[in-house]
């Protein structure tokens, strides 16, 4: 983990409701890697965690397969 990242684009997915500032927020770093920043908007100067492009890939593929659907 590491502390906020410059330049990063976030993004709030658009099923946030924004109430409290409960979100999660994503973006790709500015400097070309392909690497994604990921925080908590409650923290936007806190740490962030960096994921490589494989792994935000892994991930959102799990997500659209339902792997992370821990209500069901």
């Amino acid at each position: 983990m590491s502390e906020s990242q410059p330049g990063v684009a976030w993004h709030v997915s658009t099923r946030s409701d924004n109430i409290g500032g409960n979100c999660v927020e994503a973006g790709p770093l500015a400097d070309g890697s392909g690497q994604v920043a990921v925080r908590h908007s409650k923290a936007p100067d806190g740490a962030t965690i960096v994921y490589t492009r494989a792994e935000w890939e892994a991930f959102i593929g799990g997500v659209k397969d339902g792997e992370f659907d821990f209500t069901a």
